[in-house]
């Protein structure tokens, strides 16, 4: 899933313009908002993205609730703006039984009643925990993580059941590394001085929450500890970010009676597959085998009380949001202040639309659509979609370094590549989930279980290529290489404030075909997607040469990032970026050769001062429009496979000759790469 902040934002551009080449260029009139954005003290060469969003940042500053504060936080507040409206309507319903409205309104009136949540504590979870109590093995410890997996607590390892990547036609049980409490395994050994003294302070977290179970502060600190140094075990055996992106080596298929037994001779497979009801499960993908075999031996050797503390800590942290104040508040001030600083906690209604949008968010979309994206909204983004699919047929077409064989095969997987735009054609039925007033965290929970279920019972069908995984009021987009499409839901094209008539084509270009449409089309084609053939199978399509050629390229964009260091002492990871900043710098080039088509590009009409193809790379700039706190900064260098925003505007637009064009980019200045060294890819 790729996160975006693009294209959403052309809603706050009410009047779309900007002002002339250099620092030189006169005030920009007011109406202009992109125009308005820019920081005249900056130099475009010296660093575009300062340049184009500086103004704006400067005086729109992070609010407390908040890690990150951007043109697409914007965004976000207006749609939830939309689905308050309709949670709250369907509250006052007093809906029928069993119908969406009334799913809708009863997670939103126990979401919404804190006084409820206090009162009850952590008795939602009674059941579970007297289940993580009884535990006196380590067999024992493995059937209650099976438990507390499908409950929505993740424990031990992940597993979920999708669609086989060497054949996209069966439904397949995949387990993956997991368990970790820290953002990703390279948290636990990073020697930053502030992601040590995160870590440091981690086991007293656990710790605090382990109290709220009534443990006393001395067993709770020591208790603490002992899970932090578990989690630590199981992080010295997960793999990387970059190591997680390679489809060949994190693809191992193992009979669940013969190797996966083998691996790990401890863990009774079988026994969990049959309570999922998964009898006639035979073989399992296994990520990284290495991650399970480690599992075994650690469910051995670790110590039955550490081992219950640390599925307790899970099942709490899990839980927080939905539980009473106290324990939410500890949840808080580690996870969102300590990693990501976050100062306070956003008003509740927008917390518990959060959680809803996981939770029931289908059945709310279904509502959300009705009222906020019209068919012709879906109709000119179907059109932009296809705008782009055309461009990258003529770059393919055109490329000097790839072979007629491999283009052939290229061209079809761009051809048969499904786009769901907007909302499915089909929704999915929910009758048998059941949400009530009973507590917030029991319908939580609810809806988890539900889910794994629907889930699990994939397994052994045939493949619904008609299904979505993000609800259509998501600000967000992705790439499916097993089915080889794009979806891109309503949210990621809503304008609020702004009618699609007064975006000129320059900044729709620049945002929505480049930073969104471009980007996800290209993740077919990225170091990863491009594994994948046109039927979405994980499949060798190129000839060895073209491999080479393509790596070899590719190669110069990773070396490219890994040279960003945007906190002293922690570098940008090109390897784990590299997806991503190839899907940047082909939905850049891509939306250039789209516009250049329209009479707008061809007119070469300035407004507000700028020329079309400068309006362009504003329009692309300002889908990154934003800045985030230096503790979210860390967090998300360590565990995110995007860049931070600056870079992927300055990175990518780096190596676009026509950028170099429209700012008159001179050798010597921040942004000016020698040809020799640019990415040229697709």
């Amino acid at each position: 899933m790729h996160h975006h902040f693009p294209l959403s934002i052309l809603l706050l551009l009410a009047a779309c313009g900007t002002s002339t080449d250099t620092k030189q260029a006169e005030a920009p009139p007011r109406a202009d908002l992109l125009a308005s954005h820019i920081d005249s003290t900056v130099n475009p060469g010296d660093d575009f993205f300062d340049f184009a969003n500086g103004g704006w940042i400067q005086a729109n500053p992070i609010p407390g609730t908040e890690s990150a504060w951007g043109i697409g936080n914007l965004i976000v507040e207006e749609l939830r703006e939309k689905t308050r409206s309709i949670n709250e309507e369907a509250a006052k319903a007093n809906a029928a039984n069993g119908s969406d409205q009334q799913k809708i309104g009863d997670f939103w009136s126990t979401g919404m009643d804190s006084a409820k949540a206090d009162r009850l504590g952590t008795t939602p979870l009674i059941d579970l925990l007297r289940q993580i109590d009884g535990i006196t093995n380590a067999k024992d410890a493995f059937t209650v993580a099976g438990v507390l997996n499908r409950a929505g607590a993740d424990v031990l390892y992940s597993g979920s059941v999708d669609q086989d990547p060497k054949n996209s036609e069966k439904m397949a049980v995949s387990l993956w590394q997991g368990g970790l409490g820290l953002p990703d395994r390279d948290y636990y050994f990073n020697n930053e001085a502030g992601v040590a003294k995160n870590r440091a302070a981690y086991p007293g977290h656990i710790a605090r929450m382990l109290r709220f179970l009534g443990q006393d502060s001395a067993t709770a600190a020591k208790d603490g500890a002992a899970v932090m140094a578990f989690e630590t075990a199981l992080a010295k055996k997960s793999r990387t970010l970059d190591q997680q992106r390679d489809p060949y080596a994190n693809y191992n298929k193992m009979a669940v009676g013969g190797k996966l037994r083998q691996t790990t001779p401890h863990m009774d497979w079988r026994a969990l597959l049959d309570s999922y009801g998964l009898q006639k499960c035979d073989t399992v993908i296994v990520g990284q085998p290495e991650f399970l075999a480690a599992v075994d031996g650690l469910l051995q050797t670790t110590s039955v009380p550490t081992l219950k503390n640390y599925f307790r800590y899970h099942l709490l942290s899990a839980f927080a949001g939905n539980l009473s104040s106290p324990i939410d508040q500890e949840d808080f001030n580690f996870y969102a202040t300590k990693l990501y600083g976050q100062e306070q906690q956003r008003p509740r209604w927008k917390r518990v639309i959060n959680e809803e949008g996981g939770s029931i968010g289908m059945i709310v979309g279904k509502v959300f659509v009705k009222d906020y994206f019209p068919e012709r909204s879906k109709k000119r983004y179907d059109g932009l979609v296809e705008a782009i699919r055309s461009a990258y047929r003529e770059r393919i077409k055109n490329l000097d370094w790839m072979s007629d064989p491999t283009k052939e095969k290229a061209l079809e997987k761009l051809n048969t590549m499904t786009k769901k735009v907007g909302y499915p054609d089909v929704w999915k039925d929910y009758s048998t989930l059941k949400i009530d007033t009973v507590s917030y965290a029991a319908n939580v929970l609810a809806a988890n279980r539900w889910h794994f279920d629907d889930e699990m019972g994939k397994w052994g069908k045939p493949v619904d290529r008609t299904e979505w995984d993000m609800t259509p009021q998501t600000y967000n987009a992705y790439y499916n290489p097993s089915n080889n499409e794009i979806v891109l839901p309503a949210g990621i094209f809503m304008l609020p404030g702004l009618p699609d008539s007064l975006v000129d084509d320059a900044m729709v270009y620049g945002y929505a075909a480049a930073s969104t449409i471009g980007h996800e089309i290209t993740h077919g084609f990225d170091d990863e997607g491009r594994q994948s053939d046109a039927k979405g199978n994980l499949a060798p399509w190129w000839t060895p040469e073209d491999s080479a050629h393509f790596t070899q390229r590719a190669e110069v964009m990773a070396k490219q990032f890994d040279t960003y260091e945007p906190i002293p002492g922690i570098h940008i990871n090109g390897h784990a970026t590299l997806g991503e900043n190839i899907a940047d710098f082909g939905g850049i080039q891509l939306g250039l050769d789209a516009f250049k088509k329209t009479n707008e590009y061809k007119s070469g009409k300035k407004i507000a001062g700028y020329t079309p193809l400068q309006r362009y790379f504003l329009g692309y700039a300002l889908g990154w429009l934003g800045h985030q706190k230096e503790e979210s900064l860390r967090s998300r260098l360590l565990s995110d496979v995007h860049s931070p925003g600056k870079y992927r505007v300055n990175g990518p637009f780096a190596n676009v000759p026509e950028f170099y064009e429209a700012f008159n980019i001179k050798e010597g200045q921040p942004m000016w790469r020698a040809d020799s060294v640019r990415v040229k890819i697709w």
